[in-house]
């Protein structure tokens, strides 16, 4: 099989954009499984990217792999398949590899270095394997990102400076609201109403965030009833609020924070009418990549609005020393899985010349059995034609291995159709039956 991916991320699109691919991604994931070209997918789907890796059959069917799932993705988002494929990169083979392993260790994020890219990348894998639309090899690839990142994490300044993007959107509005002082800081966040809506990992990051920063006054709102268990299940310091009691809440914030991404959108007109009587200034953070709040509300009086886009624009530049041993490490790491994937798949065609080669062996030794009987003389040379067979094949079999590592398994391949019209392809082992027995450490040797 082989192995591509297509992006489309914040650094060639606009977040809409993004958004609305983002919509067809559950029909990527129902059309994989009857698929004719492509055999699995991992969908990563995060606030400023759309990433799907997959495998194909093989090297040659990849276009026909992607344009399945491209084709997908537009009926899935209600867009024009032209428009959908323009806004996708295909990254094929080695070139998938490197990416993943970046992104994973948030080195291509809007905020260089976050660290909730890593947790995005597990999760995308736990749910295409329990959507039963992963590969071994897919499998493997995201393991491997995911142990690079967090030995950047671990091993580099990143792990400690790495900012997110609640992170910077709290500042943000921590420096819109209070300036740089930190007692002014200190005193605003502990005074400020704040009204977090949706139950994802978004909002658990900026819940946990809040209260670093010494928030009392808390409340949750999800649309979907879940605020009450997700307030529980981090500790019960924040309000949960449901119903038309959120109403009030809007009147009443100096924070509007929204995590939802869901169907709901907060029109400018709807947030007026709730604060009409309100003396609050109010800052809204948008963390939604499609968007809780009408872009509009940014033009209503004394409303702050701070989206992915202002986000993106203010996140700071890590330490370039740090950047760059990150790099360092996702190069070693991106070398060390291509060379090992490069020799895994140098099996099938070793498979298939020792399959060759063992089936004339087993006829040559039919032949001897049937002149000799199970004699002595007939062991003793079935012993040494294994020995014999053993060693002609050591040469070839490292030689598949060496120019697998070196991304020629091709010629090799070509070489094995030419000499014996050999197909790389693995077939069914077969069994052969012997007339009379041989030791064991012979088989094996052979």
């Amino acid at each position: 099989m082989a192995l591509f991916s297509l992006v489309a991320a914040h650094t060639s699109l606009d977040l809409e954009m993004v958004a609305q691919l983002s919509t067809g991604t559950d029909e990527v994931i129902a059309a994989v499984p009857s698929a004719e070209a492509t055999r699995g997918a991992v969908v990563l789907s995060t606030c400023n990217r759309l990433e799907i890796y997959a495998e194909s059959r093989d090297e040659q069917s990849i276009d026909e792999a992607a344009e399945e799932i491209l084709d997908s993705v537009a009926r899935g988002a209600g867009l024009n398949a032209d428009q959908v494929a323009s806004s996708f990169q295909l990254r094929p083979q080695d070139s998938a590899v490197r990416h993943l392993f970046t992104v994973s260790a948030g080195l291509d994020s809007a905020v260089v270095g976050e660290r909730e890219i890593a947790g995005q990348v597990r999760r995308a894998l736990t749910q295409a394997r329990e959507s039963g639309i992963t590969t071994g090899g897919l499998i493997k690839l995201f393991e491997s990102a995911t142990r690079t990142a967090k030995d950047v994490g671990s091993r580099t300044a990143l792990g400690s400076t790495g900012r997110s993007i609640v992170s910077v959107a709290l500042d943000l509005a921590t420096e819109l609201r209070a300036g740089t002082d930190q007692i002014a800081a200190a005193r605003f966040w502990e005074d400020a109403n704040v009204l977090v809506i949706g139950t994802g990992a978004y909002a658990g990051t900026t819940l946990a965030q809040l209260q670093a920063l010494g928030a009392k006054n808390v409340a949750v709102h999800s649309a979907s009833g879940r605020a009450e268990q997700f307030v529980e299940d981090r500790g019960g310091w924040a309000l949960a609020l449901g119903g038309d009691k959120v109403h009030g809440a809007f009147a009443e914030a100096d924070v509007l924070i929204g995590c939802s991404g869901g169907a709901r959108t907060v029109e400018a007109a709807q947030l007026a009418a709730l604060r009409e009587d309100s003396l609050h200034r109010l800052t809204v953070l948008d963390l939604a990549l499609s968007h809780d709040f009408d872009p509009a509300i940014a033009d209503l009086e004394g409303v702050d609005l701070i989206t992915l886009e202002s986000i993106k624009l203010a996140a700071p530049e890590e330490q370039t020393s740090a950047v760059d041993q990150a790099h360092s490490m996702v190069d070693d790491a991106v070398s060390t899985f291509v060379a090992e994937r490069r020799s895994r798949s140098a099996n099938d065609a070793i498979v298939a010349l020792r399959r060759h080669t063992h089936q004339v062996l087993e006829e040559e030794i039919a032949r001897v059995r049937a002149r000799h009987g199970c004699t002595a003389a007939a062991e003793e040379v079935e012993l040494a034609m294994r020995r014999m067979i053993r060693q002609l094949l050591h040469e070839p079999t490292t030689r598949a291995r060496q120019l697998a590592a070196e991304g020629r398994l091709d010629e090799y391949t070509a070489a094995l159709q030419t000499l014996f019209g050999l197909e790389t392809a693995p077939e069914s082992p077969t069994s052969s039956a012997a007339a009379c027995p041989v030791h064991e450490s012979s088989q094996r040797s052979a």
